[in-house]
């Protein structure tokens, strides 16, 4: 393994280095990312070098704006003017849905994938180029150009229930999964939904919203906590947040799974979104572009491999 020289930056001992495969790592406190690069060795090597000069910076800048990132969006307000280019992709990302409760938190993961990955394919040529920021990938495809991924049916124990291809003329450059079971808090009870989008922030947000509208609300056997109680500076509040959710009848999971489809075709309609994967406990609603998946489930290329247990949140 090639080691490169830990960097300090916010606070923390940021962490650059190439793992066995040749993939770049990079990781500064809650940040963890994993990116990989197809082109010339010369171009890989400056987009590695564009990320990894990015990289350093990004989380001190959110931190700097941090409180207000927390706060929710309301309908007709002006924009926030943020420093950070990430901060503005989040906030872009969450303003289609803040008719309902969202802060610009729902997009991190998303913004800083996509910010890492603009950096690259501006210092570089590439064939083509991903960033995993714990299952929320932006992608870069050049024409023909194609990338196989897996859907996953929780993100806290990642078993792949079927893929998709995505190709370089579909106007898809980010996929985001979010549930229940994630290392971020979920109003929802999905074990994992998956989204198709234009953006990475746009996909993170997007499921977010899918995954907080698999929901059964009242049901006896669901446990829910204020998101403050479990972490007091949550961006959610006392927002009740889901903690245990327990074996459904059938009937429940297929109502839980059509509140989310209405939401996620209300999505696709606005042209918000590609396409969704919807799970909980075994059964599955596919929207839009991914009701052709793949359910054969082949041996994945090394490119369609997630990071179990990656953070994918600040």
């Amino acid at each position: 393994m090639t080691v490169l020289a830990p960097i300090k930056a916010s606070g923390f001992r940021a962490s650059v280095r190439h793992l066995p495969d040749g993939r770049l790592h990079l990781s500064d406190g809650p940040i963890d990312l994993v990116i990989e690069a197809f082109g010339e060795p010369g171009e890989v090597a400056h987009a590695y070098d564009a990320a990894a000069n990015r990289f350093v910076h990004v989380l001190d800048e959110l931190c700097k704006e941090l409180a207000v990132l927390r706060r929710p969006i309301h309908p007709g307000e002006t924009p926030i003017t943020f420093r950070s280019p990430v901060a503005r992709a989040m906030q872009a990302a969450v303003r289609p849905h803040a008719a309902i409760f969202i802060t610009p938190m729902a997009a991190v993961a998303g913004a800083v994938a996509d910010d890492i990955l603009a950096h690259m394919t501006a210092s570089a040529s590439l064939a083509k180029a991903y960033v995993n920021n714990g299952g929320d990938i932006a992608l870069h495809l050049a024409p023909g150009q194609s990338f196989t991924t897996g859907l996953v049916t929780r993100p806290d124990r990642p078993a792949i229930f079927a893929t998709t291809c995505i190709g370089a003329g579909d106007g898809i450059e980010g996929i985001a999964t979010s549930g229940a079971p994630g290392r971020s808090f979920s109003r929802g009870i999905a074990d994992a939904v998956t989204v198709l989008a234009r953006t990475t922030a746009e996909a993170d947000a997007a499921a977010t919203v899918i995954a907080n509208a698999v929901d059964l609300p009242g049901h006896p056997g669901i446990l829910r906590a204020p998101a403050s109680d479990l972490q007091p500076d949550s961006d959610l509040g006392a927002i009740p947040v889901t903690r245990h959710v327990p074996r459904l009848a059938g009937e429940d999971i297929m109502e839980a799974l059509e509140c989310g489809a209405r939401t996620a075709e209300a999505l696709l309609d606005l042209r918000i979104i590609a396409g969704a994967a919807l799970h909980l406990q075994g059964s599955t609603r596919l929207i839009g572009r991914l009701r052709t998946l793949d359910d054969d489930r082949p041996a994945l290329p090394r490119e369609a491999r997630t990071q179990p247990g990656a953070p994918s949140d600040l």
